[in-house]
């Protein structure tokens, strides 16, 4: 078929293909433009049914002008293959770019609108697409939505609840031979069953692929289609936010209400849900906004309280370098036990709410308990003798030193909390470390000299030398 011109179509590159069409770029040698050909395969050119569903694409698809869909030109014949001309995309598929891998919220919230945008044009016109997937959805390099393939659409005169065919699971599976489990992954309760259809199928199935857009996996699996249809009719959709927690709360409700079981419960239109998504993305933005504010002005503040602390650890530490003298005990007014398992503790550094400290029943240990006491318990590290350091700003990491009985100095580790896998920062060794107040930075000290890198243990630099001080940068906390 390469470098072959078909009516006025010479064919340039195969985009790709399946079970139900093959896709080229061609010119359009009339109009001097890139278009996309699509043909069936070979092997179902003759098949009556595999006819109809092409027709069907073509005609429901042309019937729409809409920015966020396909544009279909015509519908021609050479010989005896059938083809269609469509717009020709440059990008990839929302298949492509998910890929178990959750997207950000304001670019899920714009492509989300989009897609809403052109389902509410297409109900409009008495077509219900009965396919979208990710595969079907397709993101241009300029970041825009587009919607394909239409070839399972429904054209009916009116869209309402009582407006519909049924649809037998059988017909389902030809829409896609060899692969029907994605497709099914994406079905209504009511498409399962094969009910009749109206355009709210349309929005279960785009609530499907925008739970798998906020986190990288679909609600409803299983390794069947027999389980995954069992999960769509019985079982609720897990909060999205178990998977990720970066899911907002209004869109979790935007969620749960696309995917309700029942359609007479679930968004009732394309334009209902279009709304819900575009109040959401205001409310966004505008958070961020005076979130920006307010951090930048934190930020000032705290970098300004960063530099003064070090200045004065570095005039601590010289002072204390060149004359040493001990302070007054501090005067003790009350005191409450915070533990009882009696076993000696060292480096205690809290959050506020809780608090960390390092034991040492026979080796080092990291346990954590209330501030307002009780049973402590042990927080699990892959060290043989770790010593906890300091807790970041968001308190959402520690700052652990993985201590060798035979080495001057030791590596830096960040370990989540309450739980996760440890993270080495850089190739940075030393004796004592701190988090700067805003998180960007790491102070710590190696052997005679103070040293800032950056939070990840990147471009260490040394900031002064202090002979036989140890310790010092205990005066940089608190």
């Amino acid at each position: 078929m390469i470098g072959h011109t078909i009516s006025h179509y010479r064919i340039v590159e195969k985009l790709g293909g399946g079970g139900m069409g093959v896709v080229y770029k061609a010119e359009d040698t009339e109009l001097g433009r890139f278009v996309a050909l699509k043909f069936l395969p070979d092997d179902v050119a003759q098949d009556p049914q595999a006819l109809e569903r092409f027709r069907r694409e073509a005609r429901a698809a042309s019937a729409l002008n809409h920015p966020n869909i396909c544009t279909i030109y015509e519908i021609g014949k050479s010989g005896n293959q059938s083809f269609i001309v469509m717009e020709y995309l440059e990008g990839r598929t929302l298949r492509d770019i998910v890929l178990g891998r959750p997207l950000e919220i304001e670019r899920l919230l714009d492509l989300g609108i989009e897609v809403a945008d052109a389902l509410d044009a297409a109900h409009s016109k008495g077509i219900v697409h009965r396919d979208i997937k990710p595969a079907n959805l397709f993101v241009t390099d300029r970041g825009h939505a587009k919607i394909l393939d239409f070839g399972l659409a429904k054209v009916n005169a009116r869209t309402g609840p009582e407006s519909g065919e049924t649809r037998t699971l059988s017909e389902q599976h030809l829409t896609s031979p060899g692969s029907a489990l994605g497709t099914v992954a994406y079905m209504s309760p009511e498409q399962a069953l094969g009910k009749e259809l109206d355009a709210r199928t349309d929005l279960f199935s785009f609530g499907v692929v925008l739970y798998e857009m906020a986190t990288g996996i679909a609600p409803f699996r299983g390794d069947t289609s027999a389980a995954i249809f069992n999960a769509i009719l019985n079982k609720p959709a897990p909060p999205a936010s178990r998977a990720n927690p970066e899911v907002p709360a209004d869109l979790e409700r935007i969620l749960q209400k696309s995917l309700e079981k029942d359609r007479d419960v679930r968004y009732q239109s394309a334009a209902e849900m279009r709304a819900d998504l575009k109040r959401l993305k205001r409310d966004t933005t505008s958070g961020k906004v005076e979130a920006a504010t307010i951090t930048t002005r934190r930020s000032r503040s705290r970098m300004l309280w960063f530099s003064a602390a070090v200045l004065a650890v570095i005039a601590l530490a010289v002072g204390l370098a060149w004359y040493y003298s001990p302070l007054a005990p501090p005067k003790v007014l009350s005191t409450t036990q915070l533990t009882r398992d009696g076993v000696a503790k060292v480096n205690l550094i809290t959050d506020g709410s809780r608090m960390y400290v390092t034991e040492t029943p026979t080796a080092f240990q990291i346990v954590q308990a209330s501030t307002s006491g009780g049973e402590t318990s042990v927080i699990p590290t892959p060290f043989e003798s770790p010593i906890a350091l300091d807790i970041s700003g968001d308190h959402s990491q520690m700052l652990v030193l993985d201590t060798v009985a035979t080495a001057p100095d030791s590596k830096f580790w960040s370990v989540p909390l309450p739980s996760g896998t440890p993270r080495h920062l850089g190739d940075v060794n030393g004796r004592d470390g701190t988090w700067s107040p805003d998180g960007r930075h790491l102070l710590f000290a190696k052997g005679d000299d103070i040293y800032q890198a950056n939070a990840d243990g990147s471009e260490p630099r040394k900031l002064v030398t202090v002979p036989g001080t140890p310790g010092v940068l205990r005066f940089a906390k608190g």
